[in-house]
Formats: C-alpha cells, structure tokens, sequence
C-alpha cells in the first residue's frame, strides 16, 4: 500500500508539472521590441505581433477597443492596428500580459557604425551643459544589442529596454540620435522613438540581406566561408589564443614591468632616458618600420598648493594604440585601443603640491604608435589647468612583432548584421531611416554608390514601404590635406551623394563641412542633427 500511495503521488507530480507546462507554454511571447516604453508609429497602420501555441486565441486591448487573432501552425500570430494619433502615455493588453507607458509619435531607424553609434559620454567636452541641462520622458531610445548570422534572418533582437531620455540614461545614447530627437521633438511636440541598430567599424555589406547581395558574388561567398558555426568557434578560439600569448609575451619582456625600479615608480632615476617630442616620428620607427610593443614616457609637473586635497583630471589627448597611465606611481586608467579620449580621474589622495610624476605606457599592436595632434594634453583642476610639455622622457620597453591576425572581425562580414540586426526589426514601422556609414568602405570607394543604392531598395523591399524615406548622413571632413588617404574620403563622399541621386526619396544630410581633421569621431554632431530635423520637417 506505501508503494501504490508513492506512486499515486509521484504519478501527481508528473502530471501536476506537465499541467503547468501545458499552461507556461500557452502563454503568448512577445518580441523585444513590442515592451514596456515603446513608441508606436502615429499616422500609419502598425503591427503587433509574436508566438504562442498554434490555434491559441489573442486578444489586444488598446485605446479601449478590441482586437483578435488566432496563432497559425507555426505560432505566430499578428494583429494590424489603424492608424493612430500621436500622445501617451498610453497601456496595451495582450491576453494576460499588460504592456505599460507606450507612445505614439514619430519613430525613426538609425543605422550605420561608429559615427552613429558614438555615445553622449563622448562629446560631453562640448555639450556638457546643454545636455546635463535636459530631460524629456517623451523620447525614447533602444540600441539593438551586437548580432549577426550568416545562414538565417533572426526573428527576434537580444532583450533591451526602451529607455527614456533621462539623466540617468542620456550617456548611453547616441549623440547623433539625441540631438535629432531632442531638436525634433523641439519642433513638432509629437513623442520620438529611435531605434539604433549600428556597429562601429562595419561596412556596408555587412547590413544588406542574400537577396540585396544578389548583383555582389564576392559577398555572397565571403559569407558562405562562415556559414559553419564550428568553424567560426574555432577561429574565435584561436585568434583569442594568438592575442592572449601576444599579450603575456609582451608582458613578459617589458623590462619596465620587471627591473629593479619599475618604471612608473614615482622615484625611478630617468636621466639616462632620451629626451623627446612627443609628436615626432623618430621614437616610434626605427627609420623604415613602426617599433611596435611597449614605449614609456615620463614626465613631472608642477602642481599649485591651492590644489591640495581635490582631485584632478588628466588629459592625455588620444594615443596609438593602447596606454595605461600612472600618475606618482598610482595607476589611474588604461584605454585599450585607439580612439576613445584619453580622460582619467586623479584622486586628491595621489595628487600633491609641486612636483608630479606623470608616466605613460604606451602599446603599439601592428600600426605607427603616436599621440595625436591638436588635442588636449594637460592637467585640470575645476577651472584651473596645467598644461604637460611637448618633451617627454622616453624608453622603448620591449619590441613585438604585430599582433597576430588570426582573429575574423565576423561583424565585418557580407549580410551578417542584416541577419541579426535588422530582419528582427522588419514588422516595425518607421517613419523613416537615417543612414551614416562610409569610414569602413573608403579604401574601395568605387562600389559605395552601388552598394548603397542596393541597400535602401533592399531595406524598402523587406520593410515592404517602396517610399521608405532614407537621409544619408554624408561624412565629416577627416585626415590633413596632405595625408594620401584624403582623396578616397573625398570620393566616398562622392558616392554617398551619387546615389541619393539614383534613389527617389532619399536624402543627403551635408556634414562635409564639419569635423576634424584629427579625429574620425568628431565632436559636433549637433550640426548633423539640426540638418537632419529639417530634412525630416521638408518632407
């Protein structure tokens, strides 16, 4: 009798477990994009769509009328809404889920690389105080998470909020997206929503579907080479081992690390050491080659006695390629490539009256190590700065070969971000896409109006909008007149205008006449952005 009352009760669970199962699976699943925050569309009909059981019944509740679907055989299941009016906020019912604070105004894709994706953080040099200044719950924001595949458009994107503009969350933004939508919504009233899906560093293949790419056989078998999950596992492993080993080498030989004095240690006797420019380029090449692995610099300055206990921040300009930085031998930061400003926090506990120690290690991987020009190199302390010399002390640690490039920048790769990044957007409607890309295609310019003009009738066709308005953010100006790479960014710029001219509804955004020659993540992305808002209200 204990045995049959075991397994009456153990039969129970089983069957209690699959009851819940059975009800766990019923429920509905939404895509990461239909959420709490969103911003619909106003003015057109849009979508509302996910998965449940095949045959399950859905029911969406929204601005007090009903609406019904039934999941086909494969679970999906769609509801059209009508046309809406812009406000908010707003709620919305989907059988048991309730879906909170949504919007209804203006929504816009954003897309591209590094010029797109480059956050508030970085340009509050310049609009420290407008931004710190400004807060608006009637914009939103969503950065479609990394993804790519090269065998199957994704359904869905990574989960990811929508986040409100906020002083809490502008950092994250986009500086380009927050300018538009902030000077957009200056002008209209009517709630922004940007959805950014960019990578920094990608080309234009990478964001163009296997139908798009169908004129382009290049492409289409680069992609086919990654088509093997295993094999791409492989090369990630491996060019992980080639950086680790390159790394621990370096490590290994840098007689700063190892001598009897380390070499950020604040009394090291430096006097032997070279005396350098900075900018020159003899410290970096021995005549004919870069000398890549790791270069110290050592520099003191005098520090006023006002500055006695507050903390500080040292500006390092921009450094070629990695650096870590101490400062009276404390470490106070590293960057680990190329183009980020270097700013680091110096705490009053580190600081002192009078003489400072101020050492750099800096880390060339494969290309010609340097600081570069035109940027700030000093010392600040609220309003007060000290600006560091020229003249540097300098000892080459240890010499490396390049790193290894064993590794595949997959994100690089034909069709792969269309995959991940933008098929999992297709049922969302947009009043329009703004493009800025182009840095990755300079050095074969001679295909980037074809390639483009590809991209915006292959985007319309999937988003199924023949009209879909596309405004092509042309490229800052970069690189000093005399640089040999000048031209080809004069000609990509070329083709960016070129084919807005062959496709009807699309936009050149001019932004030609900004930027710095220094940097390819210029500052001003406020010009863009006005240009852009204007370009959207002429429509």
């Amino acid at each position: 009798m204990r045995h049959n009352n075991w397994f009456n009760n153990r039969l129970g669970l089983v069957l209690l477990s699959l009851c819940f199962a059975v009800i766990s699976e019923a429920k509905i699943v939404l895509p990461n994009l239909i959420s709490d925050g969103m911003v619909l569309q106003r003015g057109t009909p849009v979508k509302i769509w996910g998965k449940a059981d095949s045959g399950e019944k859905i029911q969406l509740t929204f601005l007090k009328k009903k609406y019904q679907a039934v999941a086909d055989s494969l679970g999906n299941w769609q509801i059209a809404l009508p046309a809406l009016k812009p406000g908010g906020p707003f709620s919305m019912s989907i059988n048991d889920i309730t879906l909170q604070n949504i919007l209804i105004g203006d929504v816009f894709l954003c897309s591209g690389q590094s010029n797109m994706e480059l956050m508030v953080s970085r340009v509050m040099d310049k609009y420290a105080d407008e931004v710190n200044q400004y807060e608006n719950p009637s914009i939103r924001y969503l950065k479609v998470p990394y993804a790519y595949d090269f065998n199957t458009p994704l359904s869905d994107i990574k989960p990811m909020a929508w986040k409100p503009l906020t002083k809490d969350n502008v950092m994250g933004y986009s500086a380009l997206c927050y300018f538009f939508a902030k000077l957009l919504y200056e002008k209209t009233g009517v709630p922004v929503g940007i959805v950014n899906s960019s990578w920094g560093g990608t080309p234009v293949e990478a964001w163009i579907s296997e139908e798009g790419l169908k004129d382009y056989p290049i492409y289409l078998n680069q992609k086919s080479l990654y088509s093997s999950e295993e094999l791409m596992n492989e090369i990630q492993r491996t060019g992980a081992r080639h950086g680790r080993q390159w790394q621990a080498v370096l490590h290994a030989s840098d007689k700063g690390l190892h001598d009897t004095t380390l070499w950020y240690d604040e009394n090291l006797d430096d006097s032997a050491w070279d005396s350098v420019d900075m900018f020159s380029s003899q410290w970096g090449s021995n005549g004919w080659r870069p000398i890549n692995g790791s270069h110290w610099f050592r520099q003191s300055v005098e520090v006023p006695a006002s500055w006695e206990g507050k903390d500080a921040v040292l500006r390092l300009g921009c450094i070629v390629d990695a650096d870590s930085v101490y400062v009276n031998g404390h470490f106070v930061g590293s960057v680990s490539y190329q183009y980020p400003p270097r700013i680091y926090k110096v705490p009053a506990s580190v600081l002192k009256p009078g003489k400072n120690q101020i050492t750099v290690r800096l880390i060339s991987n494969g290309g010609y190590p340097h600081f570069v020009k035109e940027k700030p190199y000093k010392l600040v302390c609220g309003h007060e700065e000290v600006n560091l010399s020229t003249t540097w002390k300098h000892r080459v640690g240890t010499v490396m070969p390049s790193m290894p490039g064993g590794s595949v920048a997959f994100q690089n790769m034909p069709l792969g971000l269309y995959n991940g990044m933008i098929a999992p957007l297709l049922n969302y409607q947009f009043k329009g896409v703004v493009w800025y890309q182009g840095e990755s295609n300079v050095g074969k310019w001679k295909e980037y109006s074809s390639l483009l003009v590809s991209l915006m009738n292959d985007w319309r066709s999937k988003f199924g909008n023949a009209q879909l308005p596309f405004y092509i953010i042309e490229l800052a100006s970069f690189m000093s007149p005399d640089n040999p790479g000048k031209f080809a960014w004069g000609k990509l710029q070329e083709q960016q205008a070129d084919a807005v001219s062959k496709v009807s509804n699309a936009t050149l955004i001019k932004n030609s006449d900004t930027g710095e020659w220094n940097d390819i993540h210029p500052l001003d992305k406020k010009t863009a952005a006005g240009r852009l808002v204007e370009a959207v209200l002429a429509q």
